[in-house]
């Protein structure tokens, strides 16, 4: 099969060009590197992959990439960490929308005129369900829930019923993924990202894992947090969502289906925060932490049920997150020792 990948060069893309890769599928990627800058892959020279650079608004580009392809994965988009949310409110909105309907527009055309077009898979977000008050979350809530309150979400809202839409009046079929907070290696501060300081420490992604990572490397105690840490997220490891979103592409019961794609284990930033602290510190050293300010934005329960993966496709992210620290703190202080973050 062959595959199109946009925003080929982001954080979950990555993960899932390298699951699609070794699955056997030709991938096309297209990314204009707007985020990270120019980031060098694993499968840059892989025989089966084919980098493009441009911009996925060129909506006559995307129609010569998707042409032949069979499969469309509509990964990219404008997103930061939760500072993102408040600096490019209006820029988050209006440039994801341009980035859905120029995908879609291609989509509907190669679904019609070129008939190898089996489906497009869309990556929304867990922030569609972010003024629910259904907990665990199920497929479905978005629809019954008050609409997300920041920008991003709703827009991530606007894309799911982009799919639906697109079914409804072209009959193109499609799957809709919700990944749960990825966490993995390989991603640096993002070119427009917002300057954060947290105690001492200068944020690096806005993004709690290896920013929490790297404050304690540093030395930062007592511990800053945003928010009182009780705060409730599900560590998913980048490779078990890449194989997810690979399994939604691939199964006959994916089409027209939407997926939670998650770890099933809850844990709060406090208990996170204390995990980090004993695996760079050992059990002796005392754990200490002073809260920060949270963003308004900052979601207390993101708790997906993700029973219906499992039922349907057989799929379950099974990685610890013990097991991901292990490759995420060594990366951490790579990076720092470098002086990248």
């Amino acid at each position: 099969m062959k595959t199109l990948v946009t925003g080929s060069n982001g954080f979950i893309a990555g993960y899932l060009c390298a699951e699609l890769l070794e699955a056997g599928h030709e991938v096309v990627g297209i990314d204009n590197f707007g985020k990270y800058g120019r980031v060098a892959k694993s499968y840059d020279s892989h025989a089966r992959y084919r980098l493009v650079e441009g911009d996925v608004k060129d909506t006559q580009l995307l129609k010569e990439l998707i042409a032949d392809c069979d499969h469309f994965v509509v990964c990219a988009a404008m997103i930061g960490g939760i500072s993102y949310f408040h600096k490019y409110a209006y820029d988050l909105i209006a440039e994801n929308e341009r980035i859905t309907a120029s995908s879609f527009d291609a989509a509907i055309w190669a679904w019609r005129e070129k008939k190898k077009l089996q489906k497009v898979t869309v990556l929304s977000s867990s922030m569609v369900f972010e003024s629910t008050t259904e907990f665990p979350t199920p497929e479905g809530a978005q629809l019954r829930s008050p609409p997300p309150l920041s920008t991003y979400g709703f827009q991530k809202l606007a894309t799911e019923y982009f799919a639906r839409g697109a079914w409804e009046q072209y009959q193109l079929p499609y799957t809709i993924v919700r990944p749960f907070n990825c966490v993995g290696i390989g991603e640096g501060r993002a070119l427009g990202e917002h300057e954060i300081w947290s105690g001492n420490v200068k944020l690096a992604m806005s993004h709690v894992v290896p920013d929490l990572v790297q404050k304690v490397l540093k030395g930062q105690d007592p511990l800053h947090i945003l928010g009182d840490g009780s705060q409730v997220r599900h560590y998913t490891y980048g490779g078990d969502l890449a194989r997810g979103i690979r399994v939604c592409v691939e199964h006959p019961a994916a089409r027209n289906e939407d997926f939670n794609i998650s770890t099933a284990r809850s844990t709060t930033v406090l208990e996170l925060a204390e995990l980090i602290w004993r695996k760079i510190h050992g059990p002796h050293k005392p754990f200490r932490v002073v809260s920060d300010p949270a963003f308004d934005y900052d979601v207390q329960r993101r708790v997906p049920d993700v029973s219906k993966s499992k039922r349907l496709l057989g799929f379950e992210a099974l990685t610890s997150l013990e097991q991901i620290l292990d490759e995420v703190v060594p990366w951490v202080r790579e990076q720092v020792e470098a002086g990248r973050i």
